[in-house]
This record gives structure tokens, C-alpha cells and sequence, in this order.
């Protein structure tokens, strides 16, 4: 089993709200810390690519951030939850290193998680270089990995199953060594790929996708996961309040095993 290069400290309550291209800002991260511990702001493209592929996806009437100057818009996004009580962390989409460089500096300045987004599904950002097409390409993911820690930012990497060709679990071990303390997985329709990547390494495991209710919670968190994402209805409150209260209750009741103090990811 691999070790993180980085100890994480797991965010309170273990919630977070997953970032929406082009509508998760400071304001909705706001909006959702009475019910989450930890909010993934963005999708920001970075690099000229990226910035072209998503001026592409606004074109067909898709929402994206698309700030004139993508690290001051980070730089500013941080800042404006900084008397927020939410753990803030920052999606991020790029081909290239040096704005991962960049955006891992600033968000290191803020204490903020920088997230490699190595799952948008999108032709044209996958055309770009990122997205999936960072999930073909492990040595290169690994690569963007690296140079984010570098920063001394504390580094998460958004992943996605059910990609032809990809075994998330295989992978996680090698993203870990290059420096990732946090993966953050959408399942998709393969729940148990959550416990297979929890096992496989000893990553702090986020788990998203259709997290709704008190059995969504439950099925991650038995899995292995150390915490919940909730994505498209991050903006519902009730939905915010009933998985709130799910994984409070799961963690009640498994405080032997998960709340004492133990590597992090440890089962």
C-alpha cells in the first residue's frame, strides 16, 4: 500500500459540494457551509487550450468561468471565503504545468486544496489535453501532480470511472507518489470502484455521484470512502441537509474505526 506524500487533514463535517463549470464560486461555497466541511470551486481553465476549448463549450450554451486573468480570479475567490467556515479547494483544468504552478501557489498562500481536474468529459476540453484525455495519459497526470505539490499546495485530482482503458485503482498508487493527498472519484454507475481505489492506497477518498439521501451516503462511506461529494444539487438545501445528516449519523456510529487518530486513508 502506497503512503501519501502529504498528511490530510480531513475537513469536518465530511461533505463537500462538487465544483460546477461556471456556477461554483465563492458565493455558492457560501451558500453550502452550513452543511459542508470542504467546497471544490470551478472548473477554471487555465491555459490558452483549455480557455479555447471552454470558450468552445460557452458557444453551445454551456456555463463557464472564463476570467480575463484565470489566477487572479483564483487568488480572488479564495480571499472572499476567508472568514468561511468550509475548507476551500479549487478545480482547475490545464494542459500545461506552469499555470498549474501558478494557481498551486496561490492556492498554497490560501490553504486552499488545488484540484486537477482529470474529469471533464467534454470533446472539446478532452481535445485540449485535459479532462479524460489526462486519465489515457497517467505519466502526464502524474506529471501535473508533481508540479502542483511542488507549490505546496495540498494537491486533489478529480477522477472518473468507467473510462475504457483506465483502472482507477491501479492508477491511484502512482498519483498518490507524485504527491496527491485527496482523490475525489465519480463513480458514475460503479459504486464499488470507490472501496477498490480507498484500498489501494492510502489517498484521502472523496465520493461523488448521486449523492442524495442517507442511502447514497451510507453505500460510499461502507465502501470506504472518507468522505461525500454532492454535485449537481450542491445549490438544494434540502439535499445538502439530508446528506449532512447521513454522514453525521454514519460517523457516530463507526467513531472506533474512523475518527481516531491513524494515517490518513487508513481503514
Amino acid at each position: 500500500m502506497c503512503a501519501a506524500t502529504t498528511r490530510f487533514d480531513p475537513f469536518e463535517p465530511r461533505v463537500a459540494v462538487a465544483s460546477l463549470s461556471g456556477a461554483a464560486d465563492a458565493e455558492w461555497a457560501r451558500a453550502a457551509s452550513e452543511y459542508a466541511g470542504c467546497a471544490f470551486l470551478g472548473g477554471v481553465s487555465l491555459d490558452d487550450a483549455t480557455r479555447e476549448a471552454a470558450r468552445a463549450l460557452v458557444a453551445r450554451e454551456r456555463e463557464e468561468f472564463l476570467p480575463d486573468d484565470p489566477v487572479a480570479f483564483v487568488d480572488a475567490q479564495l480571499a472572499a471565503l476567508a472568514d468561511v467556515p468550509v475548507r476551500p479547494a479549487m478545480n482547475v483544468r490545464s494542459a500545461t504545468l506552469d499555470p498549474v504552478r501558478a494557481v498551486g501557489a496561490v492556492c498554497a498562500d490560501h490553504g486552499a486544496l488545488l484540484e486537477l481536474n482529470a474529469h471533464c468529459r467534454q470533446d472539446e476540453m478532452c481535445a485540449a489535453g485535459a479532462g479524460e484525455t489526462l486519465l489515457r495519459d497517467g505519466d502526464g497526470l502524474c506529471e501535473q501532480v508533481a508540479a502542483a505539490a511542488a507549490t505546496g499546495a495540498t494537491v486533489s485530482v478529480k477522477l472518473r470511472a468507467e473510462i475504457p482503458g483506465v483502472d482507477l485503482p491501479t492508477l491511484a498508487p502512482d498519483l498518490v507518489a507524485a504527491g496527491a493527498a485527496v482523490l475525489h472519484v465519480d463513480a458514475m454507475d460503479s459504486e464499488h470502484v470507490v472501496g477498490e481505489v480507498a484500498a489501494a492506497c492510502d489517498a484521502f477518498v472523496v465520493a461523488n455521484n448521486g449523492v442524495r439521501d442517507r442511502e447514497t451516503v451510507r453505500e460510499y462511506l461502507d465502501f470506504g470512502a472518507d468522505a461525500v461529494s454532492v454535485g449537481r444539487p450542491s445549490d438544494d438545501p434540502r439535499v445538502l441537509r439530508r446528506v449532512r445528516r447521513a454522514t453525521d449519523e454514519w460517523f457516530a456510529t463507526h467513531a472506533p474505526e474512523t475518527t481516531e487518530e491513524r494515517p490518513t486513508g487508513a481503514r
